[in-house]
């Protein structure tokens, strides 16, 4: 049976003389056949491991491995793997066809193979027709296809795609978006993504790993992600969240803003600090009777699918709700919420913490404890 996982890292660390680490003690896996997303802001490590994978640089320490071989050492040009950079990196005194071609003739094949795959990879990204096109005639998407045609027609086991689309614009890149993973699926390798955009990332993935100053935060499906985000960061860094402290009183009763609540969360120590989660999407405007929070509205914008909306509470603190609903300006409006928006994490939890705690409060309410 073959292997589910493709790559693997294993206590890599990578550090250039003597800052910082880009990369802190990171390990992971990656499976072949899905589409996986580093997201994280600017300088967190994300195309570090990218160069990893590729072979454009070695780990400090820590292991690297592809399809169950170390492979720290193996040049760029053996690896089973082919990167789309940012500025694409096309040839521009070639043309569409012998950009494509460039690998396979590297390689020394005959020409009547070379053809068929250039023709294949250039149908696959919906190029057919434009072999003798110059690069300089194609637009920015086109460009953007060419350059994933090169990767893919060297039959590649994983494709690293290094912020491709950060130089389009918002409609071409949403477009590019549907394209890229419909182009996955229909392939069926593995690709991993790099963008410090969210939206692009929970729009495209299968899996994402969200990084900051070297440590993988938080992995796990899209939906995981943004609905359980396990700190603070990830909770900001994925989508807009209202974040307030509060207290664990004991299992499933939390408070904040100085009342207790229900809530579905369990596992933690009775009157434990905690961090209260609550996205913008999951307040309800409502009569300040029904309300479990009143807030005196201090902005509004109209966002075209929903209005923005900011207020304030007694206390001070910061509330964002987003609704179909208009508030005006200076208005005391009623929030509602049910149990399941309030996501509540623990003070300066770990991710192995974070896993550790809520495996062992399955297998307690499995016993019945």
């Amino acid at each position: 049976m073959e292997n589910k996982t493709i790559i693997q890292f294993k206590h890599v660390t990578k550090q250039y003389d003597n800052d910082p680490p880009v990369l802190d003690d990171v390990s992971f896996e990656i499976e072949r056949g899905k589409f996986y997303t580093l997201l994280g802001p600017s300088g967190c490590g994300k195309t570090t491991i990218l160069r990893l994978i590729a072979g454009f640089t070695e780990p400090t320490k820590g292991e690297v491995f592809f399809n169950g071989k170390k492979i720290n050492d193996i040049p760029a040009n053996k690896r089973q793997v082919n990167t789309v950079f940012q500025d694409y990196a096309l040839f521009p005194h070639l043309n569409v066809f012998e950009n494509v071609a460039f690998g396979l003739r590297i390689k020394k094949l005959k020409n009547a193979e070379i053809h068929a795959k250039v023709k294949e990879a250039l149908s696959f990204v919906n190029l057919s027709g434009y072999e003798n096109r110059e690069i300089r005639e194609m637009s920015g998407g086109q460009r953007q296809r060419v350059a994933i045609a090169r990767a893919i027609v060297n039959e590649p086991e994983v494709i690293l795609l290094d912020e491709p689309l950060s130089a389009l614009d918002l409609k071409l890149r949403t477009e590019m978006q549907y394209e890229l993973r419909e182009l996955q699926r229909r392939l069926g390798i593995t690709f991993i993504f790099v963008t410090h955009d969210q939206e692009e990332a929970l729009a495209m993935s299968d899996e994402i790993f969200v990084i900051n100053k070297g440590v993988i935060q938080q992995s796990g499906t899209p939906i995981d992600i943004y609905d359980e985000p396990i700190n603070r960061f990830v909770a900001d860094f994925i989508g807009e969240s209202n974040i307030v402290n509060g207290k664990m009183v004991k299992d499933y009763l939390v408070e904040f803003v100085g009342r207790e609540f229900e809530c579905v969360d369990g596992g933690f120590n009775e009157n434990e600090p905690v961090e209260i989660v609550i996205r913008p999407e999951d307040l309800e405007i409502t009569s300040l009777e029904r309300g479990k929070l009143q807030v005196r509205v201090d902005s509004q914008l109209f966002r075209g699918v929903h209005y923005e909306i900011c207020g304030y509470d007694k206390d001070g603190n910061e509330w964002l709700v987003h609704s179909t609903k208009r508030a005006n300006v200076g208005d005391e409006i009623g929030l509602y919420f049910d149990p399941e928006a309030i996501h509540v994490m623990r003070l300066g939890e770990t991710e192995e913490e974070f896993d550790r705690r809520i495996e062992e409060y399955a297998d307690g309410d499995r016993h019945g404890k």
